[in-house]
C-alpha cells in the first residue's frame, strides 16, 4: 500500500519586529534557521502612521510594538542578506502601505531580484482601522483609492504580489461576533473591488479579484471558528460569481492567513495561553476545505509585553508539530457531509448576509463606518459583560483562579524589554541619513508625488522614485496629508443617556452622591496620548462609565499630553484615565504628570490602564498616577468604584 500523499503545509510564520531594523533582521534570519518559512514584518507606530522617529508624537514609540523603517537605508538594513526573490513576506500595514511597498520594491531591485517574482502581501486595509486599530491617516474616500492604486500597480508589475489583506482580525479582537466579523469583512472587500473595477479590463479583473487575500482570526471556540472560515469560503465564492461575475474557480478562492485570537490572552495564569493559541489553529488547520495559507500564532506572553525569541520559537513549534508530526495533511476534509458543521455554516452565513445587506442598504462599508463602530463597541462590552457575570468562563481569570507561580515568570520577568537607548540610537541614524542625501532629488521626488496624488495619479511609480532618492517616511505621509487631509474616526461611545443599567444601581447612586457634593455631574475625561490606536480598552471603561452616569468626555486616539491637558482645563475634569497599550507608558505619563503640575491641575487625579508590568507601575505611582489598571483588572465596577472614590471633596480634603 501506497504512502499517503501529503498536502503541502500552510506558511509557518511568526509576527515580529522590534527596537531596530538591524536587530529585526537578526531576529528573521533566527527565525528563518529555525524553520519557519515566511516573514511578517511588525513595523512601529511611527511608521503606522506616517512619522519620522524624531517627530514629537514618536517620542516613547520607537520600536515597542515593531520596527522603526523611515527610509530605504532602514529597509535594506532589515532585509539584509535575505534574498526578496525567494521570501514569501507579509506586512502589517495600513495607511503607509504604498510607501512600504515602494521601499520592499526598491531593496528588492538593490538586490537584483525580478520584481515579478516577488510573492507576499501588504496588509492595506483601511476601513478595518476606523473600526479597530486606528493606525489610519487619510479619510476614507482617498484612503480607498490609495488602496486601488497598490492594487494596480501590483497587478501590472508585481503580479504575485497581494496588494490587500482584508483584515478582519482587529475585527474580533473589537469584539466582533462571527457574523459581524463576516459581514464587515467582506463589505470592506466589495468595497475595494467597487474601486478597482473601473482600473482595469473586465477581461483582466476576475485575476485581479483573485489577488485580494484576507487576514482572519481565530477565537477560543474553535468549532464555531472553523465554521465561520468554511462560511467565508462560501460568501466569497457566492459574491465573486453573482456580483462581479468570476467565472474560473481558481479567481473565487478564498485565500487567507491567520493570526489566533490575542484577545483571549491572559495576564492571570499566562502559561495556559499555550493551550488557548493551540486550540485555536485547529479551527484554521482541520478543515482542508477553508485551511489558511498562512499561519503566524502569537506567544503565551503576549497579554504581559514582547515576546522573547524563544517565547516565538515555542508557538513556531506548535505549527511545525502540527504540520510535520500529525497525520493531518494526508486526508480530504474531514467535516464535509457533518450535519452539525454545515447547520452552523449555514446559519453564519445567513447572519452575515443580513448584517450584508444592512450595510448595502447605507451605501456599503465606507458609509458604514460610524455604524459598524458602533455596533463593535456593544458587542465587546455584551462580551465583557458577559464575563463579569460568569457567563462566560476564562479559565484562571473568573473561574480556577487558585495556582502556582509560574517558573516562565522569573529570571527576566518573562519578556523582552526594548532598550530606551534604541530612540537616541534611532534619530541619530536617521540624521545621519538626512545629511548624506542628494537634497535637490529629495525636493523632485517630493515635488512629482504630490503632484501625482493632487492629480488623482497613481501614487506607487513616483513613491518608489522617493524611496530611491531618500524621502523619509515622515515626508512621504506629509505629502498625502497635504493633498487628501487627515481624519478623525469615530469613537463608538455616544454621550447619550444609557438604559444598560442592570446591576449598576449602587454604583449609579454613589455617582449621584459625589456629583451632589461637587454640585454638578462627576466628569471623567478618557484619553489616549501618544499613538496607540488599539482603543477597545478606553472604550469600554468609556461606555461603562457613561452607563454609571457619569458625564464622560472621550476624543478618540491618538492625543498629545497638551491636548489632553487643555481638555481637562476646558472641561473641568474631576479625573482623568489614560489608556496606552504601546508600552509607551512611562515617557508619556511622566510628560503629562509633568505638564500637569505646570498648569496647575496636579489635584486631577489621574489613573493609566495598559500592558503594564509590576516595577513600571511602581515608577507611575512616584509620578503621582493614584491608580494603574492591567488586563488582569476585568471588572469593570470595581474601576468605576474606585473613580467615584477618587473624585469625592470629601476624600480630596482629607488628603
Amino acid at each position: 500500500m501506497s504512502q499517503a500523499q501529503k498536502d503541502r503545509p500552510w506558511l509557518i510564520r511568526t509576527y515580529a519586529g522590534h527596537s531596530t531594523a538591524k536587530a529585526s533582521n537578526a531576529l528573521y534570519q533566527a527565525n528563518l534557521a529555525k524553520g519557519q518559512t515566511g516573514l511578517s514584518v511588525a513595523f512601529d507606530l511611527p511608521t503606522q502612521t506616517g512619522y519620522d522617529s524624531d517627530h514629537t508624537l514618536a517620542r516613547g514609540e520607537l520600536g515597542k510594538v515593531g520596527v522603526p523603517v523611515c527610509h530605504l537605508g532602514d529597509m535594506r538594513t532589515l532585509f539584509d542578506e535575505i534574498p526578496l526573490e525567494q521570501m514569501n513576506t507579509s506586512m502589517t500595514i495600513n495607511a503607509t502601505a504604498p510607501w512600504m511597498l515602494a521601499l520592499y520594491i526598491a531593496v528588492a531591485e538593490e538586490q537584483g531580484a525580478d520584481v515579478k517574482t516577488l510573492q507576499g502581501t501588504v496588509q492595506n486595509d483601511l476601513i478595518k482601522e476606523y473600526l479597530s486599530r486606528g493606525t489610519y491617516i487619510c479619510p476614507p474616500k482617498p484612503s480607498l483609492k490609495l488602496i486601488g492604486d497598490v492594487a494596480e500597480y501590483c497587478y501590472k508589475n508585481v503580479p504575485k504580489w497581494n496588494p490587500m489583506n482584508v483584515c478582519s482580525y482587529h475585527l474580533q479582537e473589537a469584539g466582533a461576533t462571527p457574523e459581524q466579523e463576516l459581514a464587515y469583512a467582506l463589505a470592506t472587500a466589495i468595497a475595494v473591488l467597487d474601486e478597482l473595477k473601473p482600473r482595469v479590463a473586465p477581461g483582466d479583473f476576475p485575476a485581479l479579484c483573485g489577488r485580494i487575500s484576507f487576514f482572519v482570526n481565530a477565537g477560543i471556540r474553535f468549532v464555531t471558528e472553523m465554521c465561520k472560515m468554511r462560511a467565508f469560503v462560501d460568501l466569497w465564492d457566492e459574491i465573486l460569481i453573482e456580483r462581479y461575475g468570476v467565472s474560473d474557480p481558481r479567481h473565487r478562492r478564498f485565500r487567507y492567513g491567520v493570526q489566533v485570537n490575542s484577545l483571549g490572552l491572559t495576564e492571570q495564569q499566562p502559561e495556559n495561553n499555550v493551550y488557548r493559541i493551540l486550540i485555536e489553529m485547529l479551527a484554521v488547520t482541520l478543515s482542508k476545505k477553508a485551511r489558511a495559507r498562512a499561519v503566524q500564532l502569537p506567544a503565551w506572553n503576549e497579554a504581559l509585553g514582547l515576546p522573547r525569541p524563544w517565547d516565538q520559537q515555542w508557538s513556531m513549534r506548535m505549527q511545525q508539530i502540527m504540520a510535520f508530526e500529525t497525520d493531518l495533511l494526508e486526508y480530504e476534509d474531514l467535516f464535509d457531509g457533518n450535519p452539525a458543521v454545515d447547520a452552523k455554516v449555514e446559519a453564519l452565513k445567513e447572519g452575515a448576509r443580513h448584517e450584508l445587506s444592512n450595510l448595502e442598504g447605507m451605501g456599503g462599508a465606507i458609509q458604514s463606518i460610524e455604524y459598524m463602530k458602533s455596533r463593535l463597541v456593544d458587542s465587546n462590552a455584551d462580551r465583557l459583560n458577559k464575563i463579569e457575570r460568569n457567563e462566560t468562563i476564562a479559565v484562571g481569570v473568573n473561574k480556577f483562579t487558585t495556582g502556582e507561580p509560574s517558573p516562565l515568570m522569573s529570571g527576566d520577568g518573562g519578556i523582552m524589554v526594548v532598550d530606551p537607548a534604541v530612540e537616541e540610537d534611532q534619530i541619530s541614524r536617521l540624521n545621519v541619513w538626512r545629511a548624506s542625501r542628494d537634497e535637490a532629488a529629495v525636493a523632485k521626488a517630493l515635488t512629482d508625488l504630490r503632484k501625482a496624488a493632487a492629480e488623482g495619479q497613481n501614487v506607487m511609480a513616483p513613491s518608489i522614485a522617493a524611496a530611491k532618492a531618500g524621502v523619509t517616511t515622515g515626508e512621504w505621509a506629509a505629502q498625502m496629508r497635504a493633498v487628501f487631509g487627515e481624519y478623525r474616526g469615530p469613537t463608538g461611545v455616544s454621550r447619550s443617556v444609557s438604559n444598560k443599567t442592570e446591576g449598576l444601581d449602587d454604583i449609579r447612586a454613589a455617582v449621584d452622591a459625589v456629583s451632589d457634593k461637587l454640585g454638578r455631574r462627576l466628569k471623567f475625561l478618557v484619553g489616549k496620548p501618544g499613538l496607540d490606536g488599539h482603543s477597545n480598552g478606553a472604550e469600554q471603561i468609556a461606555f461603562r462609565a457613561r452607563d454609571c452616569g457619569m458625564d464622560i468626555e472621550y476624543e478618540g486616539i491618538r492625543l498629545t499630553p497638551d491636548q489632553i491637558i487643555a481638555s481637562a482645563r476646558e472641561k473641568e475634569a474631576h479625573v482623568i484615565g489614560l489608556s496606552i497599550l504601546s508600552g509607551s507608558h512611562i515617557p508619556l505619563v511622566k510628560d503629562l504628570m509633568q505638564k500637569l503640575h505646570e498648569a496647575n491641575l496636579a489635584h486631577i487625579p489621574v489613573i493609566v490602564g495598559g500592558i503594564i508590568p509590576d516595577e513600571d507601575a511602581e515608577r507611575l505611582f512616584a509620578m503621582g498616577v493614584a491608580k494603574v489598571y492591567t488586563p488582569k483588572d476585568f471588572e469593570l465596577n470595581s474601576i468605576m468604584a474606585d473613580i467615584v472614590t477618587l473624585a469625592d471633596p470629601i476624600r480630596t480634603a482629607a488628603e
